[in-house]
């Protein structure tokens, strides 16, 4: 039977059995015992399909990277040396202590991750704001979501990425998938999309690339990169011209209407050519697409929500959708892609700088009162609005900065925006304490590393992209020397002399987590450790114990106080670096199949296929280049330098270059530029420049001298 569990990579949380050899019967099992990953079909969300980075999912069990001793780095030598649990975890806390005392506690700062569970999650927002009592707080989810959330919430009063099951896919008329590339991103997915052609519904995909995901479109649309609202606009203002509008629906479930259609009049499909580079009669066939369905269902990921201006490009896109009448209908309607294994869990319960848990503002009176009542503080002692990821990270010692970073479930030095700053940020640092599984590239820069616990290794809840809360079970003891992200807490709480005390038990962490959301947007009050494990997972809001979840939002009103949803007129403004004469082309950026994230898991895994970083690039730039297929060419943007081998390939827009972000490289030509609501940094556009360069290795750094 083996153990019942979940993927630990993206946000679809396959579910999947993890079992031992015949005659192993322990529950859980032994450190070094050899565990495989066996199909669970009863799990919905996948029905036993895996890709290939799930069946793989063991890859770093017993791996001989595997940290198991805490590191400091020597005063001496430089070098990160083994020490012991105590004397680590003293050494933080004094720190912590002597720097609190000097310059206030929003001289540390916390930063988490969207991989890290519900448990997690909130106990690090906890931690920071009880047992150090910073402000400092936030994670890489910003990254990821915050753009997507924050269009939802102000559209329609709540942000669930999918307001509705994943297998909805299969019964709508016609899916748009905005950026996203889910054949490779989560390959699961992709037999929802195959089952709704076969029943002769469309899928529209829109990306500057053809993807695997564009090869099973019916209709792709290939914009300049940082075009997708310019496209949304004409598309809204076709449906209108059109005649398409679900006037009934408008006019009884929405409000805002008259100012975007005013706001969409000069959008028409010639003007939006000339921006997104889209053919004036691809967009009227869009719109006339769109118009004649009886379901639509519209889908953004990080390629349409990673701009500066990512919210308002998916308030775009939510616009057409509400005019279409769609939100709020069954099989049809607006969602988010979700990325991050937990990046739904972890933008709700407290690790934002601006939350606290159950989705709740920590500038809210009421928000206050009730958690602190849960946590047995008082609401004054909880600190205020922190800086957001990026703006944390930019302060990193600074005088009236954090001087002292904690982080768990983040690689910062390969995933932050202008990565070569963020690192010199870091370096500034007087203390940066790391938790990994493995020597990250961020963990390798820091003065005290924990070796902490593989999802394998623990029990703990995630919320999947629908919103459905699910439930990693425990199925192997961990190595001597390591401890939980839990225990981590704990003992620096204690050592920290905390108000209150902080448990490290999953299960009772996750009630207590159930009372302090509960009335909150992301109500969690009804649901349990057990219920999910008998239930295959529970989709919130679930207020109490009898309530049996909510799998489909909306159906009847929408989340703001009087029950409508929100148009908002919005304008594009395009990327904010543009192409010019030192930096002619576009650069985006995004993922490979067989890599997730920073990969430093993944590219550790050896039956996961490691080629590295690589430049798409159109033939008919190749040729103007000179460039051959699998030369090295250099890539250069006003933050950064980075080289590594063409692959010329004609899936790709003439005027545009694309690099996988798993690798050191791309991310030091990325643009921190930030979205003025969410806070998102530019990763999907920027001005760049290509070159070839004659060299057989491939290297990546930032240009001695600049923007240090």
């Amino acid at each position: 039977m083996g153990t019942e569990t979940h993927c630990p990579y993206c946000s679809l949380q396959c579910g999947m059995r993890l079992v031992a050899p015949a005659g192993a019967s322990a529950s859980p099992l032994p450190a070094r015992t050899a565990v495989e990953v066996r199909e669970w079909p009863e799990f919905p969300v996948n029905r036993g399909a895996l890709c290939r980075k799930g069946w793989t999912a063991t890859g770093l069990h017993r791996h001989r990277e595997r940290l198991t001793q805490p590191l400091v780095r020597s005063l001496v030598t430089g070098e990160l040396e083994p020490t012991s649990w105590e004397s680590a975890l003293d050494l933080v806390a004094a720190r912590l202590v002597a720097l609190r005392g000097e310059h206030g506690p929003d001289s540390i700062g916390v930063f988490g991750g969207g991989g890290l569970t519900n448990e997690k999650a909130y106990q690090l927002g906890k931690f920071a704001r009880v047992a150090i009592g910073t402000s400092q707080i936030d994670y890489n989810g910003r990254w990821c979501m915050s753009s997507a959330a924050s269009a939802g919430t102000r559209a329609l009063g709540l942000d669930r990425g999918l307001p509705f099951p994943l297998v909805d896919i299969e019964h709508t008329d016609v899916v748009v998938l905005v950026g996203s590339n889910l054949a490779e991103t989560m390959p699961p997915a992709a037999r929802h999309v195959a089952a709704l052609r076969a029943r002769g519904g469309q899928v529209v995909v829109i990306d500057p690339r053809r993807t695997a995901t564009a090869e099973q479109a019916d209709v792709f649309v290939q914009p300049v990169p940082g075009t997708d609202l310019a496209l949304a606009q004409a598309v809204l203002h076709q449906v209108i011209a059109d005649g398409n509008v679900d006037d009934a629906y408008v006019a009884s479930r929405t409000s805002g209407f008259a100012a975007v259609q005013d706001s969409v009049s000069s959008w028409w499909p010639e003007r939006a050519e000339r921006v997104t580079g889209v053919p004036a009669p691809e967009i009227r066939a869009l719109a006339a697409l769109l118009g004649a369905a009886e379901r639509v269902m519209v889908l953004t990921a990080r390629g349409a929500e990673q701009h500066a201006s990512g919210s308002d490009i998916v308030l775009g896109w939510i616009n057409v959708a509400l005019a279409l009448g769609m939100c709020g209908r069954e099989y049809a309607g607006y969602g988010c892609l979700t990325g991050q294994g937990n990046g739904q869990g972890g933008r709700e319960h407290g690790q934002k700088s601006d939350q606290l848990p159950g989705y709740r503002m920590i500038d809210d009176p009421a928000a206050r009162e009730h958690v602190a009542g849960v946590w047995g503080v008082t609401p004054r002692s909880l600190p205020g609005r922190g800086k957001s990821a990026y703006e944390l990270l930019s302060s990193l010692g600074e005088p009236e900065g954090v001087r002292a970073l904690l982080v768990f479930g983040s690689n910062i030095v390969v995933s932050a925006p202008n990565a070569s700053f963020v690192s010199s940020r870091l370096d500034a640092l007087s203390l940066l304490v790391v938790a990994d599984i493995v020597m990250s590239e961020t963990a390798a820069r820091a003065d005290v590393v924990l070796p902490i616990t593989q999802w394998a290794e623990e029990t703990g809840t995630m919320t999947n992209l629908e919103g459905r809360v699910i439930l990693r079970q425990q199925a192997i003891t961990p190595p001597r020397g390591v401890l939980s992200d839990l225990a981590i807490l704990r003992g620096l709480a204690s050592r920290l002399a905390s108000p209150i005390a902080f448990s490290e038990d999953p299960e009772e962490i996750f009630a207590e987590l159930a009372r302090a959301s509960a009335g909150g947007r992301a109500d969690y009050a009804g649901i349990s450790h057990d219920r999910v494990r008998k239930e295959q997972g529970v989709f919130w809001p679930c207020p109490d114990r009898a309530h049996p979840g909510t799998p489909r939002m909306f159906l009847s009103s929408f989340a703001h106080a009087d029950g409508r949803a929100r148009f908002h007129v919005v304008e594009h403004r395009g990327a904010v670096e543009q192409p010019d004469a030192e930096h002619p082309l576009h650069l985006t950026t995004g993922r490979v199949l067989a890599q997730y994230q920073s990969g430093a898991q993944t590219r550790r895994v050896r039956d996961l296929p490691d080629d590295g970083p690589f430049v798409e690039i159109h033939p008919m730039l190749a040729r103007r280049l000179g460039v051959d297929d699998g030369e090295e060419v250099r890539l250069t943007t006003r933050r950064g330098t980075m080289t590594a081998p063409a692959r010329v390939v004609d899936t790709i827009r003439p005027d545009t270059v694309f690099v996988p972000f798993h690798w050191v490289g791309a991310n030091l030509l990325t643009n921190d530029a930030l979205d003025p609501v969410s806070r998102m940094p530019e990763f999907k556009a920027c001005a760049v420049a290509v070159a070839p360069v004659r060299s057989d290795r491939w290297h990546a750094r930032e240009p001695a001298g600049e923007l240090g």
